[in-house]
């Protein structure tokens, strides 16, 4: 009679059969995270895209009015207090953007003068041009489940209207 030696070879089978599975649930568990990254990722996106149509309708509502400085800056400054158009879209803002009510936007205008001409060599006023308004808008938010230590997300758009 033959004796074969299998008593060294059991629970080999149940024990690939362990690792396999082991090989499998890290794979699992690697695209579950992945697959939270990226739906933590398109929400950020989102308010970012919300951020940017925010910005551009507030300059598209600056194009559509008396486009001079002393105008500008009178209806749409975001300091002391605010002008009445500003305080209409920071409240569409904050509707939009979660944390905008901590983190206020603010509208900063700027006068720009038009350039000197150049008139054979020779440095001149520009005749007929008028002076420009640079707008920057900052814009902050935090989105919902952030830790409070974290720095807010923020985007800022600049401009020139004439």
């Amino acid at each position: 009679m033959k004796t074969t030696r299998r008593h060294g070879q059991r629970g080999v089978l149940l024990l690939e059969v362990l690792i396999a599975l082991l090989i499998f649930a890290l794979g699992v568990l690697g695209l579950v995270g992945l697959q939270a990254s990226a739906t933590k990722q398109s929400g950020q996106t989102k308010y970012r895209a919300d951020a940017t149509l925010l910005a551009n309708d507030l300059i598209g509502q600056m194009w559509v009015t008396a486009r001079d400085y002393n105008t500008l800056n009178t209806r749409f400054k975001s300091g002391g207090g605010g002008g009445a158009d500003y305080l209409t879209w920071k409240s569409r803002v904050e509707a939009s953007l979660p944390g905008a009510g901590t983190y206020p936007p603010t509208v900063v205008l700027t006068s720009v003068p038009p350039l000197d001409a150049v008139v054979n060599g020779a440095s001149a006023p520009a005749a007929g041009l008028l002076p420009s308004t640079r707008v920057s808008i900052t814009m902050r938010w935090k989105a919902p489940g952030e830790a409070s230590g974290d720095p807010p997300h923020s985007i800022v758009l600049v401009n020139e209207i004439r």
